[in-house]
């Protein structure tokens, strides 16, 4: 597998700039850093977390999706999804 040449990410702990700062060396597949949407070779640590974070949300959301399918909630309205609601509410 082709790899990226070495990314490097300026390590900064919320945004804030530090003479301090510490560079780090990271190396990910081609298809990960496009999966990232990268399209440069340095950042912020708190930039690539932020991708990082992002991607995995969507992650989680695709595998809810799948659940709600395999259980077959992917197709209840909203009027369904209410009354189970207010159901469990009531409980």
């Amino acid at each position: 597998m082709f790899f990226k040449t070495f990314v490097y990410f300026c390590a900064v702990f919320f945004n804030v700039k530090s003479k301090n700062m510490k560079t780090i060396s990271v190396q990910m597949s081609d298809v990960e850093y496009d999966t990232l949407g990268l399209s440069k070779d340095r950042f912020y640590f708190s930039e690539i977390a932020g991708l990082i974070e992002q991607q995995r949300a969507r992650q989680a959301l695709r595998n809810c999706v799948i659940i709600a399918e395999q259980n077959g909630l992917s197709s209840m309205s909203m009027d369904d999804i209410n009354a189970e609601i207010n159901g469990a509410r009531q409980c």
